[in-house]
């Protein structure tokens, strides 16, 4: 179940810190935030700063970054505790949390069905006190005998994956969950959010721990004959929750009980916010600044994944970095980013001279990957000021000072 990416990892590790200087951060963030949120401030803030929906070409259920753990050795050194982090996309997203501990955390996504997702996913950490309670609920398989406290995720999901799933146990976890979310809470989910939940939580329920990226098409699409192949280049739930930073330390949310209990901390007091939000949009990223700045925080971390990639595509990254530029930053906040060459095989861009320029490229190690890419760091401050001197034209710039080729 474990697919190591080890002699992969030690490579890239090189390209972490190159965009940068060096610094020591302080020992803490200083930050205004509360200790926990109301669950009424909570959902005026997930329904205030959010927009519209948008969609995209997958369902986007895990990670498809096996080396996402990389940097995180390099930015626990950079990012100081306390500050606030912003991400998008699924629960790799509760890995970063757990290693950098922000005060709170906003995830935003164009797509409403990832909030969605994320509020199941609070609900069912809610309930469960252990990460075998977590997986059993979140897979729907019952709770399999004989797992110790301190079990390795490789042995927690592999008896999970052993078990048959169970129809009852499904429908008592999406009962108690959205009870949780509705009841307790108080969240105004619509009839549409809830069938969405459903959704979600049935193809958990299908695919358990061998989920991946997107193993089926949108919402709509039957199970079953449209699971993905063996040689599928995504790596599954589990394969990413057995994975290594590139120094032998799993740092995934699930690799000890000590790392689920602070994401669980953080999903009871409210401090982990989704929203709906476009990127280059003009409404989320800056009411998440807006709050942040109330608050007297610093966004000190912002996980982009690949998004900037299809905000050059539209044409709409200058709106976007206008966003960034009004979050509240100090010099130690940082991007983390990822980049799959082989998206643009055979493609080339513009360069500043006139000609054409082909993309970045990986090292050896990386290219023979099933799926190449790379996680790189950047300091924020330092991107906008390359786009404010024109120095940022398309999304090769941004790789090449990601890995400090410029």
């Amino acid at each position: 179940m474990v697919a190591s990416a080890a002699r992969l990892t030690l490579v890239l590790g090189s390209f972490a810190l190159a965009a940068t200087t060096a610094w020591t951060p302080p020992a803490r963030a200083i930050a205004e935030v509360p200790a926990s949120l109301p669950d009424q401030a909570f959902w005026h803030l997930v329904t205030g700063a959010s927009e519209a929906g948008g969609t995209f070409s997958s369902n986007n259920w895990v990670s498809n970054e096996l080396v996402f753990q990389t940097v995180l050795p390099d930015l626990v050194t950079r990012v100081a505790r306390g500050g606030v982090y912003l991400g998008v996309g699924p629960d790799q997203n509760f890995t970063y949390i757990v290693g950098l501990r922000p005060s709170i955390a906003f995830i935003v996504d164009i797509r409403r069905q990832n909030m969605l997702q994320h509020l199941l996913f609070k609900a069912i950490i809610e309930l469960s006190p252990t990460r075998v309670e977590f997986a059993s609920r979140m897979f729907s398989r019952p709770r399999p005998s004989g797992i110790e406290v301190n079990a390795t995720p490789d042995a927690i999901l592999s008896a999970i994956a052993q078990q048959e799933p169970d129809q009852r146990l499904y429908r008592q976890t999406l009962t108690q969950a959205l009870d949780l979310l509705k009841r307790k809470r108080g969240f105004g989910l619509t009839p549409d959010d809830e069938g969405t939940n459903e959704y979600v939580l049935r193809t958990f329920f299908e695919f358990g721990p061998d989920l991946t990226y997107s193993p089926i098409p949108m919402r709509g699409a039957s199970f079953g004959a449209l699971r993905l192949a063996a040689s599928s280049p995504y790596p599954s739930f589990a394969e990413l929750m057995n994975e290594t930073d590139g120094r032998g330390v799993n740092r995934a949310y699930l690799a000890s009980e000590p790392s689920y209990k602070v994401l669980r901390e953080m999903q009871q007091k409210n401090l982990i916010v989704p929203l709906v939000g476009d990127f280059g949009g003009g409404k989320a990223l800056r009411a998440v600044g807006k709050w942040v700045r109330d608050h007297n925080a610093i966004v000190t971390t912002f996980y982009t994944s690949n998004v900037e990639q299809y905000l050059f595509q539209n044409n709409v990254w200058r709106e976007y970095y206008d966003n960034v530029a009004a979050l509240p930053l100090d010099r130690s906040s940082t991007f983390i980013r990822s980049y799959f060459p082989g998206q643009f095989r055979g493609r080339a861009m513009p360069d500043r001279q006139g000609g054409v320029r082909p993309p970045p490229e990986l090292p050896a190690a990386a290219n023979a990957m099933p799926l190449p890419s790379a996680t790189l760091l950047c300091s924020i401050q330092e991107l906008l000021a390359a786009v404010k001197a024109g120095r940022i034209e398309n999304y090769f710039d941004v790789i090449d000072l990601s890995m400090g080729q410029k």
